[in-house]
């Protein structure tokens, strides 16, 4: 499995990394139609940070087992596409690209078969446990001063040390409706349908609803888009600020 293609940014320590010279991880968490991707994506561009969308890597592998025609309900045939499974995703916020080998799967990966395909590969454990492993692998080599990351379990399993631990949620009526704007070739009933699937599905495998000590919640339920990022900017600044003392 490769690394991430993208070229350091950054020679070394650099203001707003850690005192190991480490990127800064600001960790977001949050159930489906949150907003998580696009509000961590905003925070990152404005903080200066990288941007791991860590649900694309679980999309890309869902991808490469359909196109080899494997059952991504079987854990048995997800392991074995595994095996080949060469993936790569860019950091940076304003040249975001996926690829599986040398096919570009930015855009196919959120075909709705994908998305349908998605929790049958998450819920495999050693997949879980070798992705989270490349996720901290990227993030360290990233070269950058921090990392936004955001994803499913991130607060609590991939980084539960991360300096700045959030996770970003929405009425569950708030967030159809939001899907639903984005895909607009579906109607909101099937939109909210499939939300409320998504969300049984993984909740078998990880907790997303409920903040883990020490993470600090954002609802944005009455919030605009741009308020949600301000949001989560603020709970950045002060957490940051409480650790350098400020």
């Amino acid at each position: 499995m490769t690394e991430s293609l993208l070229k350091p940014a950054f020679g070394g320590p650099v203001e707003g990394s850690s005192s190991d010279g480490a990127p800064v991880v600001v960790a977001i968490d949050g159930p489906a139609g949150s907003g998580k991707s696009s509000v961590s994506k905003a925070a990152a561009q404005r903080l200066g940070y990288g941007f791991l969308d860590t649900g694309a890597a679980y999309r890309a592998l869902a991808w490469h087992a359909l196109e080899h025609g494997a059952d991504t309900s079987d854990a048995t045939a997800v392991l074995e596409v595994f095996g080949d499974f060469d993936y790569a995703i860019s950091l940076d916020t304003s040249d975001r690209w996926v690829r599986v080998g040398s096919a570009d799967v930015t855009a196919a990966i959120r075909e709705p078969r994908v998305t349908d395909a998605v929790s049958g590969v998450a819920r495999v454990a050693p997949v879980r446990h070798a992705v989270n492993e490349l996720f901290r692998r990227l993030v360290a080599s990233a070269g950058l001063p921090g990392v936004v990351v955001e994803g499913r379990d991130i607060t609590t399993v991939v980084f539960p040390d991360a300096a700045v631990r959030i996770l970003l949620t929405a009425a569950p009526e708030v967030r159809a409706a939001r899907r639903s704007k984005e895909l607009t070739s579906q109607d909101a009933a099937a939109v909210a349908a499939a939300l409320h699937k998504r969300d049984a599905a993984d909740s078998t495998v990880v907790d997303f609803l409920t903040a883990a000590p020490g993470v600090e919640v954002v609802d944005s339920t009455h919030l605009d888009f741009e308020q949600t990022v301000d949001a989560v900017l603020s709970v950045v600044d002060s957490t940051m600020g409480a650790r350098d003392g400020r």
